[in-house]
């Protein structure tokens, strides 16, 4: 069956999102832990610090040879960069698609001790509207999984969520990123978080293929399936080929795209996970990442708030890019 005119546009946003050479830069943090990261550099948080750090970002120049969208969270997408522009129209300017992070956050979830369920579906079409109005290409939603806590019953409901809220992004012309983080944090081992992988991610495209969410137009986020952070490590190419397996027997090969978050990896490791999987002949998706504090760490602690530092910020953000983007070329 041929596309639609609109499902044919969330197809062609959801592949430039995971155009070759290119990945997306999270920097979604919430007002808390922005303010958290940057008085741990001791800048003082406010309003205007988080505005001109992630202006610093955005600006960095030619940002969009190696970042093909950058994720914000509801203050960012509504501020205005020190020459009046709002963020998404300067981002479009840039050749760099805005984002919107929608999800409001976790809350323990019921009757399973350390499982999380996360909200943000009270609102939610409303607050698409005025995302779509103002110029969001894409959005993006976060469960989490742990490994340890993670049941059938947990996987399904935050399953749900994630596919209604995917069904309300299409109907405004929004692609979603659908995120289903199995977390890095613990002592499990590879086969433990694999099985948590294929249950995530099993339950997830069961609900959005039962809540016609169109899968052409969808950026899957999922975690690399590795041990946990305090196991010990396995190469490179095992994380690739355990994570390439899963994928393989869960993810439709009509999702165009896949963007990997980093999980707490270290830049370095979770770019070795994304080269080894792009060495992987066949793959149906395109693969790339959607990295945040692998990022933008150094950079934050090379700015430290001052306007002097602002350039050498930049070109190290700019280094860290392209050491990803070159990871999937």
């Amino acid at each position: 069956m041929p596309l639609t005119a609109p499902s044919r546009q969330l197809s062609v946003t959801a592949r430039r999102l995971t155009a070759v050479g290119r990945g997306i830069l999270a920097a979604d943090e919430s007002i808390a832990t922005m303010s958290a990261r940057l008085e741990a550099e001791s800048i003082p948080a406010g309003e205007r610090t988080r505005r001109d750090y992630r202006q610093l970002l955005l600006t960095a120049p030619d940002l969009a040879a190696s970042v093909s969208g950058v994720i914000w969270c509801d203050e960012t997408f509504g501020q205005l960069l020190s020459d009046d522009r709002p963020f998404p129209e300067a981002a479009h300017a840039l050749g760099i698609l805005p984002g919107i992070k929608v999800d409001t956050g976790t809350v323990p979830f019921p009757g399973v001790e350390g499982a999380l369920l996360t909200r943000g579906l009270d609102g939610l079409d409303e607050r698409l509207a005025s995302y779509a109005e103002r110029g969001a290409a894409f959005a993006k939603w976060r469960a989490v999984f742990d490994v340890t806590t993670c049941t059938e019953r947990s996987a399904r409901v935050n399953a749900q969520a994630l596919a209604q809220y995917a069904a309300s992004c299409q109907a405004q012309g929004i692609v979603p990123i659908v995120e289903p983080e199995v977390l890095a944090t613990g002592s499990h081992d590879l086969v433990a978080a694999a099985a948590t992988a294929r249950l995530a991610l099993g339950t997830l495209f069961d609900e959005l293929q039962q809540s016609d969410v169109d899968l052409t137009g969808i950026v899957l986020k999922p975690s690399f399936v590795t041990p946990g952070l305090d196991c010990q490590e396995v190469s490179a190419r095992t994380v690739a080929t355990v994570t390439y397996d899963v994928l393989r027997d869960t993810v439709p090969g009509s999702v165009p795209g896949i963007a990997f978050l980093s999980g707490g990896h270290p830049a370095r490791d979770a770019c070795d996970f994304l080269r080894e999987l792009n060495a992987i002949d066949g793959a149906p998706w395109a693969m790339t990442f959607s990295f945040g504090r692998a990022l933008v760490s150094d950079a934050l602690a090379t700015w430290a708030g001052s306007p002097a530092n602002v350039t050498r910020a930049q070109q190290v953000l700019l280094g860290r890019c392209e050491s990803a983007a070159a990871a999937v070329r």
